[in-house]
């Protein structure tokens, strides 16, 4: 008897497949995809790390030892960023920039993705195609037409010239995310609104936008944080350094202390850290979002 009881633990402690669970009951993969992981996000985080930690050294210690701790540590260079104005006045660009887009792609992308889900009409799948078709173009690509068109409308030089071509380019994302939220609403549930005198309108602020928050929430990071990592328009279409965003600024100031290593790493992690805090708060937003898209 005491034998059987021992043989029922050990199977219950190391699983139906051989895997080992801890005391808690949490069952364990195995040892070669932690593994893997670890390698993974230590190639990723690594040059984050060594940026970062760099604009605490001197330049004397980047030359000596370019591997090494900051011995001592200078946060000289940080204080020397952060009482800038060039700096604060990328990142309100950036800040401007980026709430712009997300707010355009948002609106836009949910009213248009509310048509194709909702509504059948002729050229509904090949709306919803040519959406799609615009993930495989990316801006690189249409850089040259697009600033001959924004010069023709007179927003070259201006943060208006780089929101709006940044809503267009979010807005095939922001589509394929929506639609498959929208469309899984049950039409009974609009029926039940119609009955109770809700109009159209009506049933789209209260029940559609409530009910597909986590994929609104999911575009609107998306967006926001690609119109804040975003270069190559802006480089083409501003001049002025008055309305640099924060890549731009980045390489301005790289430019103007190209000798000066560490005041340009402590630029760049001051530039990237806005990005990362936002991606990190949020990032459980992103991945409930895309799941519930893969399951509409």
């Amino acid at each position: 008897m005491t034998d059987t009881l021992k043989t029922s633990v050990a199977i219950q402690a190391i699983g139906p497949r051989g895997r080992r669970r801890s005391p808690s009951g949490v069952r364990w993969g195995s040892p070669g995809v932690y593994l893997v992981a670890l390698i993974l996000i230590t190639v990723c985080i690594t040059p984050i790390l060594y940026i970062i930690i760099g604009g605490f050294r001197t330049n004397s210690q980047i030359t000596t030892d370019p591997s090494g701790w900051p011995a001592p540590w200078e946060i000289g260079n940080y204080t020397d960023v952060l009482g800038s104005s060039e700096f604060w006045t990328a990142m309100v660009n950036s800040t401007i920039a980026a709430v712009g887009t997300t707010l355009g792609a948002v609106v836009l992308g949910v009213m248009a993705s509310y048509v194709i889900a909702r509504y059948d009409f002729g050229g509904k799948a090949i709306m919803y195609s040519f959406f799609a078709a615009g993930l495989m173009f990316p801006i690189t690509v249409a850089i040259t037409p697009l600033y001959l068109l924004i010069r023709n409308l007179g927003l070259v030089n201006s943060l208006g010239g780089i929101i709006l071509p940044q809503i267009a380019f979010a807005l095939p994302t922001t589509i394929i995310i929506l639609v498959p939220f929208l469309r899984a609403i049950p039409k009974e549930l609009e029926e039940a609104a119609s009955i109770d005198g809700a109009s159209r309108l009506g049933f789209f602020w209260r029940m559609v936008i409530p009910l597909s928050l986590p994929g609104v929430i999911t575009v609107g990071i998306l967006a926001f944080i690609g119109s804040w990592n975003g270069y190559m328009l802006p480089l083409f279409i501003l001049n002025d350094a008055s309305l640099f965003t924060l890549p731009l600024g980045v390489q301005n100031f790289s430019s103007q202390y190209s000798v000066d290593t560490a005041r340009v790493l402590a630029y760049t992690s001051l530039s990237m850290l806005p990005a990362l805090i936002f991606f990190s708060m949020f990032e459980r937003r992103i991945v409930g979002g895309l799941t519930g898209a893969v399951k509409g």
